[in-house]
């Protein structure tokens, strides 16, 4: 019975998380879709985004380093630390910890633009359907729940207990780390994000990364607002790691 308990918790926590972004999601999955269908076919919202695809491509890495550490660390940071509060009234969450998770996400700006270069170099950088599905796949079944996901789970792990590594450690150590800590983040972001990287991959490589951060930055203020008094994503921002 133990065993059974400990095996369906985390899918019980990834789809109580799922059914809480499942309204949130739809909104910014309507938005994303919005944004892609007037680059096709509203030559003011294309003129735009052009505007933003040549300056994407002339600040290089440097743009995903920092839009990146902005939407996924600074701003929700910045609400965690101004708007959760202990019984004592001080704020939960401290600078050192708003500094170590945005330059975590900053460097994930790096690793997803490389992930986007690289799936525009192997399966080209077409819109058709089958690239699309090509790119998806390997995002959000091959990517995520091998690489980004944990590694992300361990991350915000290590940062939200206060303990620093030695408690990551110690809790990796127990057996089911996997399962305790990333799956349910995986569960819980896959109603959003497998049909939001569906999306930004109908855009051109350079604007990938934009429509991401949009994304993500909503998407993580909506996350610490359901769960204002976690920083880590075992209900939280993500997972992702786009």
């Amino acid at each position: 019975m133990d065993s059974t308990i400990t095996v369906s918790a985390p899918w019980r926590s990834g789809l109580r998380g799922a059914r809480a972004n499942l309204l949130p999601g739809m909104v910014l999955q309507l938005a994303a879709l919005a944004l892609v269908l007037g680059y096709y076919h509203d030559f003011r919202v294309h003129a735009a985004l052009a505007r933003l695809e040549e300056f994407r491509r002339s600040a290089g890495f440097a743009f995903g380093i920092v839009s990146t550490g902005v939407a996924g660390g600074i701003l929700p940071f910045v609400y965690l630390h101004f708007g959760s509060r202990d019984r004592a009234g001080n704020p939960r969450f401290s600078w050192m910890q708003g500094l170590l998770l945005t330059g975590f996400w900053a460097y994930k700006g790096l690793e997803v633009d490389l992930w986007y270069r690289l799936q525009a170099h192997v399966f080209g950088s077409g819109h058709d359907a089958g690239t699309i599905a090509l790119k998806v796949v390997m995002d959000q079944f091959g990517y995520c729940p091998l690489f980004a996901v944990p590694v992300t789970a361990a991350v915000y792990q290590a940062i939200d207990s206060r303990r620093g590594e030695p408690g990551l450690r110690a809790d990796l150590r127990q057996p089911g780390w996997y399962r305790r800590r990333a799956l349910p983040v995986l569960i819980s972001n896959l109603g959003v994000w497998l049909p939001a990287v569906a999306i930004l991959y109908a855009l051109p490589t350079p604007l990938q990364l934009p429509l991401q951060n949009i994304v993500l930055c909503f998407y993580t203020l909506i996350v610490a607002h359901q769960t204002r008094g976690e920083l880590g994503p075992a209900g939280g921002p993500q997972s992702r790691s786009q």
